[in-house]
């Protein structure tokens, strides 16, 4: 039986991203992500955002800037990916793919440039 290409598929075992990836992924999107927005978007619970936020700041992957009662979080330039067989790509390479604004028309569409 095929899935239909729009019904969202359901992880079994593993997938492609780390929660570590997601979290960065989303806060380069909106770098003013309260942890709640965070957890939503990533299908986490708000420890466990607050936790993986930690463990990317304690390796210099992650900072932030208390702005009145929230948090600015600021990802510095040229950081690289952890892994040595990830050598080359800096983890904004990455992002930069991660975060593409994606067409809203649902998965598959196709980019609006790619419409004309």
């Amino acid at each position: 039986m095929r899935m239909d290409d729009s019904e969202p598929r359901t992880a079994t075992g593993w997938t492609f991203l780390t929660n570590h990836a997601r979290v960065l992924a989303v806060i380069a999107r909106d770098p003013g992500s309260r942890v709640r927005d965070i957890a939503a978007r990533c299908l986490l619970t708000e420890r466990a955002v607050q936790k993986i936020i930690a463990d990317l700041e304690s390796e210099g992957y992650l900072t932030h800037t208390r702005v009145g009662r929230s948090n600015l979080y600021e990802i510095p330039a040229g950081t690289a990916l952890r892994h040595p067989a990830d050598v080359g790509p800096t983890v904004a390479d990455l992002l930069a793919i991660l975060t593409v604004h994606r067409n809203t028309s649902g998965p598959g569409s196709e980019p609006e440039s790619a419409k004309d």
